[in-house]
């Protein structure tokens, strides 16, 4: 008799599956049937298609990256907990991260990032009626920050070998006097260059900027 599983138990699998899996591997309902010991229908019967499947995948991660949240502290030091909470999560699941601005999730993770976001920007003293605009811009640079990185991340080596060789010929092959900056810098530049610290680096500028009264 064919075994039926919960959906958390589908989904632990999800993670497990991408967290093991080569950077330049596909993931498909399949591979994850597979994983289980059992075929694709199993899965349908709780996800209608793989988007569907996505999202509670996007989902799960973000309850779990929330896992022993509180709301404590200032509201900017809550959203940078917030932020960093999300790039962690992702980092290690570089396939499911470029694909975040696809799935934005669509369950309690994803209600519990948005309700501690919206809060932190309130209690800042952002006026009411730019809350939502200031929201939009803080997770529109986090995914898009996220996702990039995870692009870059997701190819196998031998890909971004290739990607990096091409950037040096053409950085590198730069005439100084036309670029006299790109000279100077090129060997100390690549395509894309994002660490956790330079993240947050980038997310404290769009901090600065908020309209929080006493904020600078």
């Amino acid at each position: 008799m064919r075994q039926r599983w919960s959906e958390q138990t589908i989904l632990d699998a999800a993670v497990e599956l991408l967290f093991g899996s080569e950077r330049d591997e596909l993931f498909s309902m399949r591979k994850l049937a597979s994983e289980l010991g059992t075929d694709s229908s199993s899965l349908y019967r709780h996800f209608r298609n793989r988007t569907e499947l996505m999202l509670a995948i996007v989902d799960h991660v973000l309850v779990q990256a929330m896992h022993g949240y509180q709301r404590q502290g200032t509201w900017r030091a809550r959203l940078v907990d917030l932020t960093l909470r999300s790039w962690d999560a992702y980092a290690a699941l570089p396939q499911l991260a470029k694909d975040t601005s696809h799935y934005p999730g669509s369950g309690p993770g994803s209600q519990l990032v948005i309700e501690e976001t919206l809060q932190a920007l309130s209690d800042a003293g952002v006026p009411e009626e730019l809350i939502p605009e200031w929201y939009h811009r803080l997770v529109t640079l986090s995914v898009s920050l996220i996702s990039t990185h995870a692009a870059s991340q997701s190819s196998g080596p031998t890909e971004q070998k290739r990607r990096l060789e091409t950037f040096r010929v053409i950085t590198l092959g730069a005439d100084p006097a036309d670029y006299p900056a790109l000279s100077r810098f090129a060997r100390r530049i690549e395509p894309i260059g994002f660490t956790r610290e330079s993240f947050l680096a980038t997310v404290e500028l769009v901090l600065d900027a908020v309209p929080a009264p006493g904020a600078n």
